[in-house]
């Protein structure tokens, strides 16, 4: 990182911090929510409320980037996501917890994730040179792996058998501190006759067969992944019978093959050719949650979900990459706002259907149904995405 500029470090800290607060959040919610209850259904229903905003709120999210200084944006939403786990760890302390009460808080912090997640990935090419893009969304995708499935969940387990509240306080003090780093960064304000429409970012992705493709493919990709791992917790707990510590050890396992995958996504890349490391990614990865099904033991899940974490984030920074340099910076905002409405907009679905399956045929059955839809939507898109991106991504 010594070449990236120091705002850039600020921004990195930032996240770092940010992330392992949310990563003793992830371990410690789904660890309350089986407390309050065991059936299936609510536990993917407190999951799918995390991801709902991405359907509901990306368009909007795309156009408050595009018009307002998005460092501020940043600083300010993770304020109030602080005031939010807040009140989430006095009602755990009253014993007022419901599953009503984290559906409804699991939404609210995650409309705050859609403005800041893309307000992150807009601003940061104001704050390093193109030529250090991979390099920069490597080091951001590693800072959000350790902290958010390496260091995070292990700790959220760990404090939440001491005592319920303690993770949810530690998430809200990771947010004081990184409002704080976030507030030190550049401000950029658009220009005041800057028009800003939130159809503009949908013509542009329309026209863009490259990014259109992935868009849609990501899609199916992410429901697949809330279809299968919505119910991970329970899988954990009443099929392989492993205590909540176990459980975020497992998380830290695919944070472990993320890390090594932000680490060497850039030579990677440019030794493979984007195309080639993102078409071996899905690949693997459908492979791996067929895999994840039959898992026999620990070990055997624990390496798979290793190797998952490796080739989702040779995912996620080479497709950043790409629209961090194909996309104009006025309509970056709201392209990603689109982008990650047919990405993710269909996890809470995703989530859901897992969760009433789990129900119906037990807790192994999601995993392989997610592995077949992601081979079969991969084979899909190959004879248009091999011609169209061909002559973009090649082998640097």
């Amino acid at each position: 990182m010594r070449n990236l500029p120091r705002a850039y470090r600020r921004l990195w800290w930032a996240t770092g911090i940010d992330s392992l607060g949310n990563g003793v959040f992830t371990a410690a919610l789904p660890l309350l929510a089986v407390t309050v209850s065991r059936d299936a259904r609510d536990v993917a229903l407190v999951s799918a409320a995390t991801y709902l905003p991405w359907l509901l709120l990306s368009l909007t999210a795309g156009s408050v980037v595009d018009r307002v200084d998005r460092t501020t944006l940043m600083w300010r939403t993770q304020t109030l996501q602080a005031l939010i786990v807040g009140v989430l760890t006095a009602l755990v302390a009253a014993e007022a917890v419901t599953v009503p009460v984290l559906v409804v808080l699991a939404f609210a912090l995650g409309s705050c994730d859609v403005f800041y997640d893309n307000a992150a990935q807009t601003a940061l090419p104001d704050l390093v040179p193109e030529s250090l893009l991979h390099q920069a969304n490597g080091g951001q995708q590693m800072a959000l792996v350790v902290g958010r499935q390496f260091v995070g969940p292990p700790l959220g387990s760990l404090l939440f058998a001491l005592a319920w509240t303690v993770p949810f306080a530690v998430d809200a003090v990771s947010f004081v501190l990184a409002a704080l780093l976030l507030a030190g960064l550049p401000k950029r304000r658009p220009a005041p006759s800057e028009r800003v429409k939130v159809l503009d970012g949908l013509r542009w992705l329309s026209k863009h067969r490259v990014l259109r493709t992935l868009a849609l493919l990501l899609g199916v990709n992410t429901f697949c992944g809330q279809f299968g791992n919505a119910t991970l917790v329970l899988f954990v707990t009443d099929v392989l019978h492993l205590g909540a510590g176990v459980f975020g050890l497992l998380l830290a396992g695919a944070a472990f093959g993320g890390i090594v995958g932000g680490l060497v996504v850039a030579r990677l890349a440019a030794r493979l050719g984007d195309l080639r490391a993102l078409l071996i990614s899905l690949a693997v990865n459908a492979a791996v949650f067929v895999g994840m099904g039959f898992s026999p033991n620990v070990v055997v899940l624990g390496g798979l979900l290793a190797v998952s974490g490796f080739v989702t984030t040779i995912w996620n920074v080479v497709t950043v990459s790409v629209r961090q340099r194909d996309v104009p910076a006025s309509l970056l905002g709201r392209v990603n706002s689109v982008y990650r409405l047919l990405g993710w907009g269909l996890m809470p679905l995703g989530a859901l259907t897992g969760g009433l399956l789990a129900h119906r045929f037990g807790l192994r059955i999601p995993y392989p149904v997610a592995g077949v839809a992601r081979g079969l939507a991969l084979l899909a898109a190959l004879p248009v995405l091999i011609p169209a991106m061909r002559d973009r991504l090649t082998p640097r």
